[in-house]
């Protein structure tokens, strides 16, 4: 598969994935987190799928689109252990969150899943949503939607 297929992939099974888990925590309160912020697409997806929500975002620097700049009170710039503690100080609970950091390299985004995944479990609210392309430990791994291939988008519950 060319890169490029690749990458049509993984983008179409993300933006179904979250659409999927979007539906999913209808009864949920809480609010979105969006790990990774990158250029700004799928912090831009979520608000349009969940206009009511808070969507907090975090990445180690802001360099997305213009039109996709969070608001400056739900961005926190940094390393994510530092964030992720001061989400867990906030004390609001976390419904749905999606897991986007990485390198591209797989061995290294791997480990950088598995040891952030007990911070990122501090933030969840029982029942939450988690969709990412990494493998991440200590949840309950669930099935997605029909549509995504299940090593190509992992979802969980917490």
């Amino acid at each position: 598969m060319s890169r490029l297929d690749s990458m049509l992939r993984r983008l179409t099974a993300q933006r179904d994935g979250l659409n999927w888990a979007a539906a999913q925590i209808s009864g949920v309160d809480g609010d979105v987190l969006d790990m990774g912020l990158g250029n700004g697409r799928t912090y831009d997806h979520l608000r349009e799928i969940l206009p009511s929500r808070r969507i907090w975002v975090m990445d180690r620097v802001l360099q997305c689109h213009p039109d996709s700049t969070p608001p400056a009170e739900d961005f926190l710039q940094g390393e994510a252990e530092p964030m992720l503690e001061k989400l867990a100080q906030n004390g609001r609970g976390i419904a749905m969150a999606h897991y986007d950091f990485g390198r591209g390299i797989k061995s290294e985004d791997v480990a950088e899943a598995a040891r952030l995944s007990p911070m990122i479990a501090n933030v969840m609210l029982p029942g939450g949503l988690l969709i990412s392309g990494q493998p991440l430990v200590g949840f309950d791994q669930i099935k997605g939607p029909e549509t995504i291939a299940p090593d190509r988008y992992l979802f969980y519950r917490t």
